[in-house]
């Protein structure tokens, strides 16, 4: 496993989300995920999970600096008192004294960015998290963020795949020492159903979602979450490390449509501005 190191942070670059799983079953996958070698583990306010990602995280025997783990405020949580009691919550049901990554889940627009971003600030100061960053920020967002206020975010969690180009927003976070996490990394499933990326990977002796991950992994510094509720895909997803796509593969890839977003709610910002 390799890491992007990010404002004095390692961030795992294949890591382990938890969206959408809830109760037994996810603390079964975060179990059965950090006993395979995952140790990027990613949930949210949002997702209700936190307590059993928690209980795995407590029953995995392994060091906390070992581990990286990523929780996030909800959109409607943003004034300052409600980001302070959001990460008290998180860290109650989490067990731990500390995160790696607390992120700004979604961006509202009755936020007042300044002020959310100098209380996520003041909890990396206060030992409550190690990083702060945002997610789904747009480049407007971004710049704001980075350039007018200065926060030292370690990241921008965006949903990235094969078939959506993200390319402005990486380029101008590398251009600031910011990587990107992207969700979503397997297209929901569509990627399974790609014949180009079944025709890459059959070329390779690999799957299709190995193939999307790798191409992911190749892109810079990006690191990935896909889940898998069984151990197998989990393993799966992993053998992603392993992957060397050519040239060629790149090519095919690189003209796959990239307009196609999965994760696009009522609240969610205008992906297309300027």
């Amino acid at each position: 496993m390799t890491d992007i190191e990010t404002r004095g942070i390692l961030l795992p670059r294949l890591g382990f989300g938890t969206f959408q799983m809830t109760g037994d079953t996810c603390r079964a996958a975060v179990e059965s995920a950090l006993a395979l070698g995952y140790r990027h583990i990613d949930t949210a306010a949002m997702y209700g999970n936190e307590a059993e990602v928690g209980a795995a995280l407590a029953a995995c025997g392994l060091p906390r600096d070992a581990l990286h783990v990523t929780t996030k405020v909800w959109h409607d949580q943003l004034a300052p008192d409600a980001i302070r009691r959001s990460m008290d919550a998180s860290l109650e049901k989490l067990g731990l004294d500390h995160v790696d990554l607390f992120l700004v889940h979604w961006p509202s627009p009755q936020m007042n960015l300044p002020a959310a971003m100098a209380t996520l600030a003041r909890l990396e100061e206060e030992g409550l998290t190690r990083a702060i960053g945002v997610a789904n920020f747009t480049l407007p967002l971004l710049k704001r963020v980075v350039e007018e206020i200065g926060a030292p975010i370690a990241c921008n969690q965006i949903e990235y795949h094969v078939f959506l180009d993200q390319a402005p927003i990486r380029t101008y976070l590398a251009g600031h020492g910011v990587p990107v996490t992207g969700y979503c990394p397997l297209a929901r499933g569509a990627v399974a159903e790609s014949a180009e990326l079944r025709a890459i990977a059959g070329k390779h002796g690999a799957t299709p979602a190995q193939v999307a991950l790798r191409w992911l992994l190749d892109q810079g510094e990006v690191a990935v979450i896909p889940k898998a509720a069984g151990a197998a895909r989990q393993k799966e997803n992993l053998g992603a490390l392993g992957l060397t796509l050519d040239r060629d593969d790149h090519a095919v890839i690189a003209r796959l449509p990239k307009a196609q977003r999965f994760v696009s709610p009522p609240f969610a910002p205008v992906w297309d501005a300027a």
